[in-house]
């Protein structure tokens, strides 16, 4: 049971993550900046927002 709670955990980190990247990078776009990223910092991003998301809910 613990693996399916923290398999769960990890895809919703996951989801949210990309959620909050796009709505940063749109929110961005809105204000007049253009941020474009290669798919490695791409990758860097979106992991290190997962384990803050992640982070986030253990509390």
């Amino acid at each position: 049971m613990k693996y399916v709670k923290g398999l769960i955990n990890l895809l919703v980190s996951l989801i949210v993550s990309t959620i909050i990247i796009y709505a940063i990078n749109i929110a961005a776009g809105f204000a007049g900046a253009d941020y474009t990223f290669s798919h490695g910092e791409t990758f860097v991003i979106w992991i290190l927002m997962a384990i803050l998301v992640n982070n986030c809910f253990n509390k």
